[in-house]
């Protein structure tokens, strides 16, 4: 499937690609999607899913050029420490715990079709 990235410097457009294209992905492997952009004054996550008993907090890269580097490259030490206390408060909602682990999707809209890589369990507390 093609994708035109924006052309003009819309992150938020891109971001919103992205996102949806992860989503698909993730779907089309089982995930069933129950958030999108949670948000809190600690910070974001992009999605949230279940794949099977697992809770997984999902953090989505794309990237329209290698100009920036790799997506996965993004996802510094600093952000995924806000990322691990969002989805603690997240999970403040429920009584009990899940399992659960964070993943990273990248999307790579610089050649003719997007390329997606799931990374499962990416980071960890």
């Amino acid at each position: 499937m093609q994708v035109n990235p924006p052309q003009k410097n819309s992150n938020k457009e891109l971001a919103a690609i992205g996102e949806r294209l992860a989503a698909e992905n993730l779907e089309s492997q089982g995930f069933s999607i129950i958030a999108r952009n949670f948000r809190l004054r600690l910070g974001e996550i992009d999605l949230i899913g279940w794949e099977g008993e697992t809770l997984v907090f999902v953090e989505v890269k794309c990237r329209k050029s290698r100009r920036f580097g790799y997506g996965g490259e993004a996802i510094t030490l600093q952000k995924q420490r806000k990322i691990i206390q969002t989805a603690q408060a997240f999970l403040s909602r429920f009584p009990q715990l899940p399992p659960c682990r964070f993943d990273a999707v990248i999307v790579d809209l610089s050649g003719t079709d997007p390329l997606i890589e799931h990374l499962k369990d990416a980071f960890r507390t």
